[in-house]
């Protein structure tokens, strides 16, 4: 900090809980909160107890009550976690932290701090959540996240994917404290910060001390701030990943036993050593000062004293178990991001870091055998919007199957009690289309919402039909639904989802039979059977969907899905490629070099291989799609070229 207090071209986004950004210790700082699908006030909750203690540990001004490591920094405060029932807080699902992670980078994010996480048998996660993960790298965007306080041998998402620097706590003699987990994967990406008594502000305008790997997190999140912050005044190109990599290899060795050198991850936290790697690109010998430094006590890292301790938080991810309603499509059952928190107390005794068990629930921390956290659907409350406050309007271009939702029981009953006992949904609503907008009809990946739909403007009966006459044709495989997100709705399961404003002129619903009847007539002089032609779309189709499936929210995403939509242009070439022998190897989207002015373009790039004779070049097909409206459009033509 006395090389820099951060820099506003460096962007750390918090996903964590509404923030008090009236707190005296925010005055001054650079910091937006976006909206999310969490809505409502930093009123004191055990969500936002969290979230404004973690975003004053990065964020809190010079000379306010609690000063942060990186006050100079730009910030973006996301809402994921909310509160539920009690004093239990509602969950954030892993489709919902990949919205929020794509939003932070769309948004600007250099370093995304994640104090919270998924307890998990082996680091797999979402698909979606997969896809936010590599969004962060082909970006160059840093995630640092809570390894967990299980007190095991185990891990957390989103700590435990790969390119994500873990965050384990330790005290200030450089020990590992108790609960903080050591899985396998954190050995090689894992760093040890303090994470006992930390300072930061409560909502309200008091502070408090809390302990745990979610107070770990940001201070990491800051130094990796500060460093970012740091080559940027030397006229170099600010690098997270580079910065992780340094803290990495400049780790210092922790104070435990032998045997116990796991718990230590990679090592503790070495702050002027990851300087030196950053300024110098080299490691200084280790002296008992650097050892010092490492381990200094919390009221160093935030100079001012110490004071009472509130009651700690715990975040973690459940298994939620689905809910179906009548005449709706079936929910799946989704991971969930969870915070759980125990029974609320006036004041507790300040927080031991060397004997966990005086301590109240850490944050980060349910230990196995002493807290039941109630199964809570995911996070969220009507009103949020995906698109960020003050921002532009987010464009959405979405495919995947169409559902029906009611939202509460009230409404499933009204429906029931309307309907003649031998009458379908579907057939009440043809008869009765005016009662389409009445419910809520929902796009499903594997049968998990993702989006509502709800139409609006004059033509919004046209929609209604539309999405009527997808609903009664069996042969339907996916619809397509480009559109505008404006808000978000809750499903009868709980689950709150953001609301698509569709175009209606982007609307189509397709299936594979109608795709190979179109195409066919192209396929003439291809040695290819209408059989095999099939074959190679649906494979092509199927990855789309299953291997490459997203939100439709980044310009890459609505390039993929439009060309799946639009797939008469990638049939050719498929036709053309299974003429000649090969099948399908990778698709991939790129920006193209190949632009409008004004607009905003993507190659999808099909790469084909013979797999009986891996000596012949594989067959590039490449064809550029335009996003820069909320319905996509090709520009050009397939262009095609061999490639050894």
């Amino acid at each position: 900090m006395n090389k820099s207090l951060g820099d506003s071209g460096v962007c750390i986004a918090i996903l964590d809980g509404p923030v008090d950004l009236s707190h005296p210790c925010f005055d001054g700082a650079n910091i937006t909160q976006l909206t999310t699908l969490v809505s409502g006030a930093a009123n004191g909750s055990p969500a936002s107890q969290h979230g404004t203690h973690v975003a004053s540990i990065i964020f809190g001004q010079q000379g306010s009550s609690v000063q942060g490591i990186a006050p100079y920094c730009r910030g973006l405060i996301l809402p994921i976690f909310s509160s539920g029932k009690g004093d239990n807080l509602a969950p954030c699902s892993q489709i919902d932290l990949a919205r929020a992670i794509t939003q932070a980078v769309e948004a600007g994010a250099n370093v995304i701090n994640i104090s919270g996480g998924q307890l998990t048998a082996s680091p797999e996660s979402d698909q979606l959540l997969a896809n936010a993960i590599r969004l962060c790298q082909e970006k160059n965007v840093l995630i640092i996240a809570a390894a967990g306080n299980d007190s095991c041998e185990c891990l957390h998402l989103p700590a435990a994917l790969e390119s994500v620097l873990a965050v384990g706590a330790m005290n200030s003699q450089g020990n590992p404290l108790d609960f903080s987990n050591w899985g396998k994967a954190y050995q090689s990406q894992g760093i040890l910060a303090l994470g006992a008594n930390i300072l930061g502000a409560t909502p309200g305008g008091g502070t408090s001390l809390k302990t745990g790997t979610s107070f770990a997190t940001p201070i990491v999140s800051g130094i990796a701030a500060l460093l970012l912050s740091i080559q940027l005044q030397r006229g170099e190109q600010p690098d997270p990943h580079g910065v992780r990599e340094a803290i990495l290899k400049s780790a210092l060795p922790c104070n435990v036993q032998k045997a116990d050198q796991a718990r230590c991850l990679v090592g503790i936290l070495n702050i002027s050593g990851a300087y030196t790697l950053i300024t110098k690109g080299e490691i200084e010998p280790v002296s008992d000062n650097k050892l010092e430094e490492a381990m200094m006590e919390p009221s160093e890292v935030n100079n001012i004293p110490q004071e009472l301790n509130n009651e700690i938080n715990e975040i973690e991810i459940e298994q939620v178990q689905p809910i179906e309603a009548i005449n709706a499509s079936s929910q799946a059952t989704v991971p969930q991001v969870t915070m759980g928190i125990q029974a609320a107390e006036a004041k507790i005794s300040p927080v031991m870091p060397t004997n966990i068990s005086n301590n109240t629930v850490n944050p980060m921390m349910v230990t196995p055998n002493n807290q039941t956290v109630s199964s809570i659907t995911p996070s969220g409350a009507d009103g949020g919007c995906g698109c960020g406050g003050g921002g532009p309007i987010q464009t959405v271009y979405a495919i995947g199957q169409l559902g029906t939702d009611f939202g509460t029981e009230a409404r499933r009953d009204s429906f029931t009690q309307a309907m003649p006992p031998d009458m379908t949904l579907l057939q009440y609503l043809r008869d009765r289309p005016y009662e389409a907008q009445s419910i809520i009809w929902t796009l499903n990946l594997d049968a998990t919402p993702i989006y509502a739909i709800k139409a609006a403007g004059p033509y919004a009966s046209i929609a209604y039909e539309r999405l009527i006459s997808y609903l009664g044709d069996e042969n339907i495989e996916r619809i397509s639904v480009p559109g505008y997100i404006a808000g978000s709705i809750r499903l009868m399961s709980g689950q709150v989802v953001p609301l698509i404003v569709p175009e209606v002129r982007g609307m189509y619903s397709w299936s594979i039979t109608a795709l190979v009847t179109a195409v066919a007539p192209q396929i003439t002089a291809a040695n290819i059977t209408e059989d095999r032609l099939r074959s190679q779309i649906e494979d092509y189709l199927n990855r789309v969907y299953y291997d490459y499936r997203n939100l439709g929210i980044t310009p890459q995403e609505r390039a993929l899905n439009f060309s799946a939509t639009n797939a008469f242009q990638a049939s050719v070439a498929i036709a053309q490629a299974a003429g000649d022998q090969r099948v399908l190897n990778s698709i991939s989207v790129e920006k193209s070099p190949i632009c409008r002015p004004d607009s905003d373009c993507y190659d999808v790039k099909l790469i084909f291989f013979d797999p009986e004779n891996n000596r012949r070049s594989n067959r590039v097909f490449r064809f550029t799609i335009d996003v820069s409206d909320v319905i996509p459009v090709t520009i050009g033509t397939v262009r095609s070229w061999s490639q050894s």
